[in-house]
């Protein structure tokens, strides 16, 4: 290819990926799909494609939903292991976040509830709420008729509830919140954990390390708190499987307030704090590597703030 085809796909590359991470709720995969739209980029007789962001939009959101409907992935997907994949804020492979709809889409929330939506239902939730395209345009994407794509988006939207936040969070104020739950977290305390869930807040992590053979879930807020108290405790044996005194971050991670555990500029794990009504909703940890590569990797890219604890 010419320089100028190459540098037409890379100018769409970062668009590629949000729509894919969006529609796979992995980063790695999502590389992998735009990758392989290169290929066909490369491969494609050019002279016909007429727009060649909208074909390279149908090549890309295709590929992901063929990766979706593969049997490998409905077999992880099903045995109750998967996880999204966290993004620090600023990666570019969350795309677009002027909107509600569009911080929303990529809150580790969303990401999860969409595992309920058919492949084609994601598709249409994703193109149309995150990036604003028409009915008539998603229907040419997909191969459907514009009638099937606003019902897919209607039976999309009744399963995806959550509720909605319209005040962007930045950064001071993700650490305050962060602030606060580490402080509760590591007081000794129960209760003071307590008072900053709501009360029918939940939890869930792949486990220390990222271990667990499934994932393992929190029902209630008590329940949830004696764990992240108890998480929060240092010991020697925890030092050492670690290898080392991690430091405590307060970062944002897909627009959510987060604890992020670092040694040596390597990423230990993530707790993703999920708000609503000001309170703690919802608690996502999530630890095992293969999760947290490209997390990791935009870590050691950038300057940080200084840790809430320097070292545990």
């Amino acid at each position: 290819m010419d320089t100028a085809t190459v540098a037409h796909f890379e100018a769409s590359r970062h668009r590629l990926a949000s729509i894919a991470y969006r529609l796979l709720g992995s980063a790695a995969d999502a590389e992998d799909t735009v990758q392989d739209a290169f290929l066909r980029w490369q491969a494609a007789d050019r002279e016909y494609v007429e727009v060649p962001e909208a074909w390279l939009t149908k090549i890309v959101t295709n590929l992901a939903l063929d990766r979706l409907r593969s049997a490998k992935a409905r077999h992880e997907r099903a045995v109750g292991t998967w996880m999204p994949e966290p993004l620090l804020d600023g990666d570019a492979m969350l795309g677009p976040a002027d909107t509600v709809e569009q911080r929303e889409s990529v809150t580790l929330a969303v990401l999860t509830l969409m595992e309920r939506l058919s492949p084609t239902e994601r598709a249409v939730y994703v193109l149309h709420e995150a990036f604003a395209y028409r009915h008539a345009e998603i229907a040419e994407i997909l191969d459907i008729t514009v009638s099937a794509s606003q019902q897919h988006l209607h039976r999309a939207r009744g399963r995806i509830t959550v509720a909605r936040n319209a005040t962007h969070l930045d950064r001071a104020a993700a650490r305050h919140i962060v602030e606060a739950f580490v402080d509760a977290a590591t007081s000794g305390r129960t209760d003071r954990l307590i008072a900053l869930l709501t009360d029918d807040a939940t939890g869930i992590s792949d486990g220390f390390g990222g271990l667990a053979v499934k994932l393992i879930r929190y029902a209630t807020p008590q329940r949830l708190a004696s764990v992240v108290r108890a998480g929060f405790t240092p010991t020697q044996a925890k030092r050492r499987l670690a290898g080392g005194s991690p430091s405590i971050h307060a970062v944002v991670v897909n627009g959510c307030p987060a604890v992020l555990v670092t040694l040596d500029d390597r990423v230990l794990g993530v707790a993703i704090l999920e708000l609503r009504d000001d309170k703690i909703a919802s608690l996502r940890s999530i630890a095992a590597p293969h999760r947290l590569g490209r997390l990791t990797d935009e870590w050691r890219r950038r300057e940080h703030d200084a840790p809430l604890v320097e070292s545990w």
